[in-house]
């Protein structure tokens, strides 16, 4: 028993029935597949409760204990663990509403615990109040329940075209319902249920709430009721009720009542109409095809006793309470015995049969067609179902059909009666008492039925038998569309009744009969006829035209009458100023005369209304002219009623716009409104008197309502400019004004005899102006003031009516106020939720008032334009700024709160939450506003949350539909419509508002804090922690639903484009920085929103592609913020979940919650099949979004005009067209079709006229054009933001989720997929050009990250030991990418140059792979043997890199033209990358076809030509504030290039052949060096812009590079080369002199040193210059002045980095920049290095250059072996005594020994440094962590940075840094050792010359001592060729023997042991390897010899 007594926290008297209701509804209405085998589930789990309808569990003792304790000893709840402790309070409310409902305790509770859950549902209830609904709506869902299983039989009346299978189940399980007692159960419960009681009972134990609630409860309980009876009338429709169940009905209705007006309830009726039902028989008349098997399933015809008890039961002389009623039932038993009496079955029933007359007779007596009237037709709810009309419509015209006697006798009786009439009116005595008006009740029964015909069935054309031949094919709708010849017999006795009712027509039955040709000229065929009729009967008679009464009913006989009556009244026309005018005169119309008068208008109204024909025939009639005589009798003095009458005919007739056009003239004419005062008029007259003076005195107001009526009908058509002209201002102002001034405005304060009137005026006069305001677009014309000419004066001309309407509304006029008063009484009423008279005008005019908001809202951006632009003299403020005004009535500025709360009363208005939505939809584009409405919208608590309750149950509302205009025949689909409108309007007003800065509605709407950060909101589900139901709310559940089951969430199938902007909220709350935390908390947690939605990627939407893609895209834009977030957040487990979802292609076990299998056999695709793995399998959900968006695009063709010029149609379009709120362009449709009809219209002429047709089509087809331009337009827009938000996800999958949750051999695989995918799309045929961009982008991000896989995989070191070759991709899948990125480069022509610059970015990256990575210098190499190296087996690199180029050079010169022309000119990126390109290929490229190409084609000589052109650009960069640094990186992607192409001696050749060194010459930048410390203050802070000193070393170094490459490729005819580079050397010698004196030693500096001491070595030797040609003596004389001056600077710049500065400097770098010191030392260390080993080979060069023995050679250092420590001092002097040349001074040979030992000192330091790495690299392993991380520091930017990073990454930076500290130091080991072997070489050579060959002098002799000598010396620089031995003897005797014997005892004593110890160890160590065996070794042996010389 305890598992029973467990709650259902969905309470078992709601939540299971709704579930219920649901499925039937699924099943039946909505055709749900599989829903059959889920409606048999749910039947047997409930029949019980069918069976026991409505009964409630009952209450126990068992149970009221249970609940008793459970606030003590908690309480089991079904699908919770453990019981719950509930709550005292709780438990009160329960046994309160056990008792209030008789339910069981337990029951109670339960619908309590749901009213809890569901509370946010029903803000403002508590719940309590939502336990009462809910227990009513869950009555109403078995009730609905039971009707639609009903309703799905098969049967005899309609069907609803389901499955058999279907049917046959709801069919089994009613027939056994209704076997076990259902009716007399439904009979009961009507009976018993009913709202007043159970209020009452409510009422008592305050079970009701607001208004709302009252409703609510109310209308549940209606419902309810109203389901049973009809559940009850639907089964009688299709079958027969058993004999008891068919007596029990006829019982129920005995006891029946009627409603105050006498009509019955529509319970009742739907009981009367299943009784009727049950006694119909007229189906058998119908031949169906089942006719047979009907007949015997009918009771009446096989049951005898069936019709014996049914038949004394309506015998009975036993009154019922309504006999009314009564009657009905006994007619509708007479007629069918008279039909079974026809049938060959119902002879057995004679007995029965013969009662049918006096049954009839019977029923005449009880008034049975009154009551029909009165009691089944004054019914609200009949005319709303078509069964109950066909019923009654059966009824009627079996009565007319069957019983022709009965009818005649009622036709004799009524003449009777007349001549009675008549002979007491004659005799003045009282009317007999016995008159019966059957016959009269007859027709006014038959004029009000068929005068109603909402479903168009036109039933009335029964009672017309064609005469004339068929001109409608349609005409014979009622029968079945069977082709009959003859009309069937029953239609023929309906038309004679017609004709021979109006024959001989007594005067009593005239306004009867007329009244009954109204309701039969019902519907367009009906008018015709009747309008016929009335011709026919006309012509007879039109030669004795007798007097009124008698006469026939013909139009001859009206219009005459009407003639008469304006003939009489006109002659007493009053003079307007005479005194009796408010008298009509006596001799006027009787009230039997009006009623005539009026009836015949009507049916006059009724016929021109539904007939265009009989309009203009009536109209042009020559002789009735009916619009003159009807406007002449307007101007006569009858009552306003007849007035009225008179105006909606007129109204009726100005349908036609031809006859519209003259009324508007006539009605100017005669003056009905007076718009022209005669002179010396004292008074007004005309309808305005007639409205002040008689209409309010009467408080009634038929005539002013029909003259807005009619005016409304006449601006539909057109409005007339100059109507009046000639007599007053001409135009429609008058009507206007009177409308506004004298309707309008006034209507709050008149008083009304019927309030609901009140409503009406209003409703009338701002129906007028809203079509006026909705057809007027502000032209410049209405600002500018118009002048006309009047009677000889200048009068200013009226505006037009739109213009002044807008004036009001933009200014606070009263018109505007009250319009705004209007709205607030109409919410106020509403909010009573009482129904109240004229309900329905007022919602019309508030209707009508939202419109003319939003239009002036929609209009005032370009009336303001038009108005500042023109400098009127008007005042306008904007509509926004107003609507936020104070209302008088609340003090309070709540007019935009007043419009918003009717969203609150969407379910009864839809159109005005419609409107509303648009208004505020439109003021929300202001900023300013928003604010301010926040402010309003949360003022008043109660106003909020019933604010947000309004459009939170606007997005709420299932009922909406997406749909076209089209559909709005059906008023279910148009409500729809509008709902899903209001819903769209009211997302957009969300998505513009959160653009806006907080607070903003947009924040309110969605639940956020708009008081407090926006960020610190918590989400909640709604109802937690009090948080209300907000949109947000609404949105997501709206989208939620059917994520669950296999087809994907329900909303992006059903509304389309409301699911699209639903995802682009939530985009934009994810994406807008305050509210994405928050949001993404809320989504991830208690959603689990992105994961449930993009499983069911992609959506698939045949019929609405755009927006499938728009869906796709936002979703895709939000999880790619989410896998963002997530791995920022290191959320590990939620970017692992969507990155598998993405990315996998296993087939995930999907969940099968719906009962089914799991996903396999959908998604096993057919690249699924094509694996031949044992697992299938899928594609992933990556690619199949990407196979979703189509890349083909189907274009419009061109326009085919025959009439309009192609190309200013095509300027037409273009100036039609606008951006929209989406950003796309597109053309305004409308706007064009007005300029084009405007243009068509213009035309003049009769040929104009015949071709207007084809004109009017050829619009169309342009229009359609447009049309179809707009949708191509969206659509690409479409697929480029879907394909955008693709790469955006694709591209945060790769950069921004962890590395490691994607393995690297997975990840390359994706990637590939990922490019043959892209790549396959758009290199098809057809693919749209628009896509190209964003493909490119997405394949340059794609390729980085495969190139970046490739090389950590190889870091790490897994690629080349596995066998499977280079990398886990493998190479035949590198090919294919590469051919198809080739193939996408050339697919791309000319055009796209930028699209370009990504493919070649990729391409750039894919030859990466290919690059060998930086392996260690292990010094080692150089051991092994040529051989071996030439014979060692291909590398995966070497081999990868030459397949690449062999698909490279398959493509032959097309691609190289498309290379070499992108990097020749275009944009600057896709130059640069172009170059990089070529760069790239010539690197790889050992053949040199490329080289060849671009040397043969041109394009190297242009690429040279066009350094010029850059010179003028770069010169600006080196400006403080530079421009932009463009220029400066194509000059280095160019020299980069140049470079490249010089490394091959072809190449280099080419070059120099092209004139590279000549351009060079001539660019000036070079000597503009900048000044170092003037920019100091300039600095960019980031330092992304560098320093002009850095800039300018940036076009410095590139060209310096370019120069070394070219000097050392061109080797072998060196000469040509090094003149040349020596001539721009000269050219630029003051700057190259001005850095080689650099005070200032920084490591740019050092770089520039370093290339320049490079060129200077090769270049400025002797014999350069003869290598130049002829060059004249003069020059020479310079040029050797200028190499001597390189050659001096060259030494003394020697000195100081050989000497004491070097250390200084380094100890500089590591102070200046603390945090990069290591690196920055190295680098230092290397260019310093470098700058001594060039000038050494200076040295060493020009040594042997002079001569190749000693004696001979030139000396470039001083004999002094003294080591430069004091250097500084002795500089002092020197400077002080020889002010010339101190700069020059010659440096000594002990600099060269100093230099010497320094070296090799620094290389024991750095081969104990290289080898100390070469060990941690092999054991990187082992290494402890603190090392690793030391080892990181310098390559991960920021504080922290080493900490963040993983051990993987750690262990990989650690290696690339000890790769670059080992090859750093073999770098550092190569040039000492070559300093080392330059350096003995220098000195061996100077000691060999001083020691051996130098004849030492006198020192007396010296002039200058010291310094002469070596000048001479080195003067003589043997240029010129002075060999003789003479000048050299001179020069050598300044060097005298102390200075030689000083020297060679410092060298003796420099040059020691140990020095020459290390030296040969260096040997050994280095240069063994390096093949070099013995030169150090030799040269120190002679040196040793020459030291140890014994003195001569």
């Amino acid at each position: 028993m305890a598992a029973q007594m467990a709650v259902n926290s969905g309470a078992s008297l709601w939540g299971p029935l709704k579930e219920l209701w649901e499925t039937v509804d699924g099943a039946v209405l909505r055709r749900q597949p599989e829903s059959v085998h889920l409606l048999d589930l749910q039947l047997k789990k409930h029949k019980p409760h069918f069976l026991s309808l409505f009964k409630n569990p009952p209450k126990s003792a068992e149970q009221r204990e249970k609940v008793r304790k459970a606030s003590t000893e908690g309480i089991a709840i079904q699908g919770q663990q453990g019981s719950r402790l509930l709550p005292e309070q709780l438990l009160t409310e329960a046994f309160i509403l056990s008792d209030l409902f008789d339910i069981g305790e337990l029951a109670a509770l339960e619908l309590l615990l749901a009213g809890e859950q569901q509370q946010p549902y029903f803000p403002g209830l508590t719940r309590g109040l939502v336990a009462v609904l809910l227990y009513w709506d869950g009555k109403l869902c078995m009730a609905n329940s039971l009707r639609t299983l009903i309703q799905s039989r098969q049967g005899k009346t309609f069907t609803l075209d389901l499955s058999g299978e279907l049917v046959a189940l709801t069919t089994r399980f009613t027939d056994e319902l209704m076997s076990q007692g259902l009716t007399k159960r439904i009979l009961t419960l009507v009976s018993e249920i009913s709202v007043t009681r159970e209020f009452e009972r409510l009422q008592k134990e305050r079970g009701l709430g607001n208004e709302k609630h009252r409703k609510e409860v109310g209308d549940l309980i209606k419902e309810c009721r109203q389901a049973l009876a009809d559940s009850l009338f639907s089964w009688t429709c299709q079958s027969p009720l058993s004999k008891d169940d068919t007596l029990a009905l006829i019982g129920h209705l005995e006891t029946v009542t009627a409603q105050a007006d006498g009509s019955l309830d529509s319970v009742s009726l739907a009981l009367v109409m299943a009784l009727l039902y049950c006694l119909d028989v007229s189906f058998i008349e119908q031949g169906t095809e089942d006719r047979d098997d009907l007949l015997q399933a009918l009771p009446l015809l096989t049951e005898r006793q069936y019709v014996s008890a049914v038949h004394s039961r309506l015998m009975d002389s036993q009154p019922w309470k309504l006999p009314g009623l009564q009657a009905v039932c006994r007619l509708a038993w007479a007629l069918s015995l008279r039909v079974l009496s026809q049938l060959p079955q119902g002879s057995a029933l004679v007995e029965f049969t013969e009662a049918d007359e006096a049954l009839a007779d019977q029923a005449l007596l009880g008034d049975v067609f009154l009551f029909m009237k009165e009691g089944i037709l004054g019914c609200e709810s009949f005319s709303q179902e078509e069964f109950y009309i066909r019923r009654v419509h059966s009824l009627i015209t079996d009565f007319l059909a069957l019983m022709p006697m009965k009818v005649k006798q009622l036709r004799n009786r009524a003449d009777e009666d007349a001549r009675l009439v008549h002979m007491s009116l004659q005799m003045d005595s009282e009317l007999p008492s016995s008159l019966r008006k059957d016959l009269d009740h007859l027709m006014i029964l038959i004029g009000e039925f068929y005068s109603k015909d909402p479903f168009g069935l036109e039933l009335g054309l029964e009672f017309w038998c064609p005469t004339e031949s068929l001109q409608h094919s349609s005409l014979q709708g009622s029968y079945l569309g069977m082709a009959l010849q003859r009309p069937p017999h029953k239609q023929v006795v309906l038309s004679k009744f017609v004709r021979q009712m109006g024959d001989l027509l007594p005067s009593t039955l005239y306004i009867s009969y007329l009244r009954m040709l109204k309701g039969l000229a019902n519907g367009p065929q009906c008018a015709h006829y009747c309008f016929s009729l009335l011709k026919t009967n006309g012509a007879a008679h039109s030669d004795n035209i007798q007097g009124v009464s008698g006469s026939p009913v013909s139009w001859e006989h009206f219009f005459h009458s009407l003639m008469l009556y304006h003939e009489n009244l006109r002659r007493d026309l009053p003079n307007p100023d005479s005194a009796h005018y408010r008298h009509p005169p006596l001799r006027g119309i009787t009230q039997r005369e009006m009623e005539g008068l009026t009836s015949f208008l009507q049916l006059l109204a009724t016929i021109i209304t539904w007939s265009e024909n009989a309009r203009l025939a009536l109209c042009e009639h020559p002789q009735w002219t009916p619009v003159v005589v009807m406007l002449g009798l307007l101007q006569c003095s009858v009552p306003p009623v007849l007035k009225a009458e008179l105006l909606h005919c007129l109204a009726a007739f100005g349908k036609s716009p031809e006859i519209a056009a003259s009324l508007w003239q006539s009605l100017e004419y005669t003056q009905i409104l007076q718009t022209v005062r005669a002179p010396g008029q004292r008074q007004a007259a005309g309808i305005e008197v007639e409205l002040n003076e008689i209409e309010s005195s009467c408080e009634e107001y038929p005539l002013t309502r029909s003259f807005c009526h009619l005016i409304s009908t006449l601006v539909e058509g057109s409005l007339p400019v100059n109507l009046g002209a000639g007599l007053r201002v001409p135009g429609f102002q008058p009507y206007l004004n009177f409308l506004r001034d004298s309707v309008f405005l006034p209507f709050p304060t008149r008083a009304y005899r019927r309030p609901a009137e009140k409503w009406e005026v209003a409703d009338s006069a701002l129906e007028v102006f809203h079509k006026l305001l909705r057809d007027y677009e502000p032209q410049p014309s209405d600002f500018v003031q118009e002048i006309v000419e009047l009677q000889g004066e200048q009068v200013p001309a009226h505006k037009p009516p739109g213009h002044s309407i807008m004036f009001h509304l933009l200014n606070d006029s009263p018109m505007l106020a009250l319009c705004l008063s209007l709205l607030e009484e109409g919410v106020r009423q509403l909010d009573t939720y009482a129904p109240f008279p004229g309900k329905k005008h007022l919602e019309s005019a508030v209707l009508h008032c939202l419109c003319l908001l939003d239009l002036a809202l929609q209009k005032e951006a370009v009336f303001m334009d038009l108005l500042r632009e023109s400098q009127a003299s008007l005042l306008v403020s904007p509509l926004e700024q107003l609507l936020q005004g104070v209302s008088p009535q609340t003090r309070r500025a709540d007019h935009i709160v007043n419009i918003a709360r009717y969203l609150y009363h969407s379910s009864s208005n839809p159109e005005a939450a419609f409107q509303s939505a648009k208004i505020l939809r439109r003021i929300a584009n202001y900023p300013n506003i928003q604010i301010r409405l926040v402010g309003d919208f949360t003022h008043d608590q109660a106003v909020s949350d019933k604010l947000m309750a309004g459009f939170v149950e606007c997005l709420d509302n299932e009922d909406a539909e997406e749909g076209t205009e089209k559909d709005d025949v059906d008023s279910q689909k148009k409500v729809a419509r509008i709902r899903h409108e209001t819903q769209i309007h009211i997302l957009n007003l969300l998505i513009t508002s959160l653009e806006l800065k907080a607070p903003n509605l947009a924040l309110y709407l969605l639940g956020y804090e708009v008081k407090k950060p926006v960020s610190s909101t918590n989400l909640q589900d709604p109802g937690v922690l009090g948080c209300p139901r907000s949109c947000l709310h609404a949105i997501l559940s709206r989208l939620q639903r059917g994520t669950e089951k296999r087809s994907g969430p329900a909303l992006t199938q059903q509304a389309p484009h409301l699911a699209e902007l639903c995802y682009q909220v939530i985009y934009q709350l994810c994406a807008c920085p305050d509210t994405s935390g928050p949001t993404m908390r809320y989504l991830r947690t208690s959603q689990d929103f992105l994961f449930s939605h993009l499983q069911h990627l992609p959506f698939i939407l045949p019929s609405n592609q755009i927006a499938a893609l728009s869906q796709m895209s936002w979703l895709m834009k939000t999880a790619a913020i989410e896998l963002r977030v997530t791995s920022l957040n290191r959320q590990r487990s939620h970017t692992q979940r969507l990155v598998s979802l993405l990315l996998d292609d296993q087939p995930h076990a999907q969940h099968a919650a719906d009962g089914e299998s799991g996903m396999e056999d959908e998604t096993r695709s057919v690249s699924g099949f094509l694996h031949f793995d044992t697992v299938s399998k899928v594609r992933r959900k990556l690619l199949s979004v990407l196979d979703a968006i189509e890349f083909s695009q189907d274009m419009p063709e061109l326009l085919q005009l025959d009439f309009f010029e192609r190309t200013q149609i095509e300027q037409v379009i273009s100036n039609c067209e606008h951006v929209n709120e989406q950003g796309h362009t597109v053309c305004n449709v409308k706007l064009l079709h007005r300029v084009l009809v405007a243009e068509v219209n213009a035309l003049q002429g009769m040929a104009a006229i015949g071709q207007r047709p084809l004109l009017m089509e050829e619009v169309n087809s342009i229009l359609q054009q447009v049309v179809e331009r707009n949708r191509v337009r969206r659509s690409l827009s479409a697929k480029r933001h879907a394909l955008q938000s693709w790469r955006s996800l694709v591209e945060t999958l790769l950069t921004a989720c962890p590395a490691d949750l994607i393995p690297a051999d997975e990840r390359q695989l994706i990637i590939r997929d990922l490019l043959l995918d892209l790549h396959d799309k758009v290199l098809s045929e057809d693919a749209a050009g628009e896509l190209m961009p964003i493909v490119a982008g997405a394949v340059f991000t794609l390729t980085a990250h495969l190139s970046q896989s490739v090389l950590s995989e190889q870091q790490q070191g897994v690629g080349l030991e596995t066998s499977s070759g280079f990398a886990s991709i493998a190479n035949s899948a590198l090919h294919l990418i590469l051919r198809k990125l080739l193939d996408f480069i050339l697919s791309t022509g000319g055009g796209y140059q930028r699209l370009r610059a990504h493919l070649y970015g990729s391409l750039l990256y894919y030859l990466q792979i290919a690059q060998k990575p930086e392996e260690p210098d292990t010094l080692q190499t150089a051991g092994k043997a040529m051989w071996e190296r030439l014979t060692a087996p291909e590398d995966g690199f070497s081999k990868l890199q030459r397949e690449n180029l062999a698909i490279i050079e398959s493509y032959g010169k097309a691609l190289m033209e498309v290379v070499c022309r992108d990097a020749c000119d275009g944009h600057e990126i896709s130059r640069m990358l172009a170059m990089a390109v070529l760069d790239r290929i010539l690197s790889i490229d050992r053949q040199n076809q490329w080289l060849l190409y671009i040397c043969n084609s041109g394009y190297l000589r242009s690429l040279v030509e066009s350094l010029r052109q850059d010179d003028v650009a770069l010169q600006s960069l080196l400006t403080p504030q530079p421009p932009l640094l463009k220029p400066l990186y194509i000059f280095e992607s160019k020299m980069a290039l140049l470079t490249r192409v010089a490394k091959t001696g072809q190449g280099a050749v080419e070059l120099l052949r092209c004139g590279l060194v000549a351009q060079l010459m001539e660019c000036q930048v070079f000597d503009m060096v900048p000044d170092s410390d003037a920019h100091r203050v300039m600095r960019d802070p980031s330092g992304f812009i560098p320093s002009p000193m850095d800039r300018y070393r940036q076009i410095l170094l590139p060209t310096l590079r370019l120069f070394q490459v070219i000097l050392t490729s061109t080797s072998i005819n060196h000469q040509q080369g090094a003149a040349q580079v020596l001539q721009w050397l000269i050219v630029h010698a003051d700057t190259i002199q001005s850095l080689l004196r650099c005070q200032e030693l920084s490591m740019g500096a050092l770089q520039e040193l370093s290339l320049l001491t490079g060129i200077i070595s090769k270049t400025a030797l002797p014999g350069a210059l003869e290598m130049g040609g002829e060059v004249n003596s003069a020059a020479l004389m310079e040029f050797q002045g200028h190499i001597n001056r390189f050659q001096r600077l060259c030494l003394s710049l020697l000195g100081r980095l050989a000497g004491s500065e070097r250390d200084r400097l380094l100890k500089q770098a590591e102070i200046s920049a603390p945090g990069d010191s290591a690196e920055r030392r190295e680098e230092m260390e290397v260019a310093m290095q470098q700058v001594c080993a060039n000038i050494m080979e200076y040295c060493q060069a020009l040594l042997l250059q002079s001569s190749a023995q000693a004696q001979f050679s030139i000396c470039l250092f001083s004999p002094s072996g003294s080591e430069p420590a004091g250097r500084d001092g002795a500089r002092t002097d020197l400077s002080s005594t020889v002010p010339s040349m101190a700069y020059s001074r010659v440096p000594s040979l002990g600099l060269v020994l100093y230099l010497l030992k320094n070296s090799a000192a620094d290389f024991f330091r750095f081969h104990q440094s290289h080898r100390q790495s070469l060990g941690k690299l092999q054991s990187l392993d082992q290494l402890p962590p603190e090392e690793l991380k030391e080892l990181c520091q310098g390559l991960v930017s920021g504080p922290g940075g080493v900490e963040k990073i993983s051990s993987v990454h750690r262990s990989l930076l650690a290696k690339r840094r000890l790769v670059q500290l080992i090859n750093n130091r073999a770098k550092l080991l190569a040039l000492c050792s070559y300093v080392i072997e330059t350096c003995l070489f220098v000195l061996w050579r100077h000691l060999e010359y001083y020691l051996l060959h130098c004849i030492p002098t006198d020192p007396k002799d010296s002039l200058l001592p010291g310094s002469t000598l070596y000048r001479s010396r080195l003067a003589d620089d043997s240029f010129s060729g002075l060999q003789a031995s003479g000048g050299r003897g001179l020069s050598l005797s300044r060097v005298s023997q102390q200075d030689l014997d000083l020297l060679k005892s410092d060298m003796a004593a420099g040059f020691g042991e140990a020095l020459q110890r290390k030296l040969l160890e260096v040997e050994g160590l280095y240069s063994q390897v390096r093949s070099r065996y013995t030169f150090i070794q030799a040269l120190v042996r002679r040196i040793r010899g020459l030291l140890r010389q014994p003195k001569s």
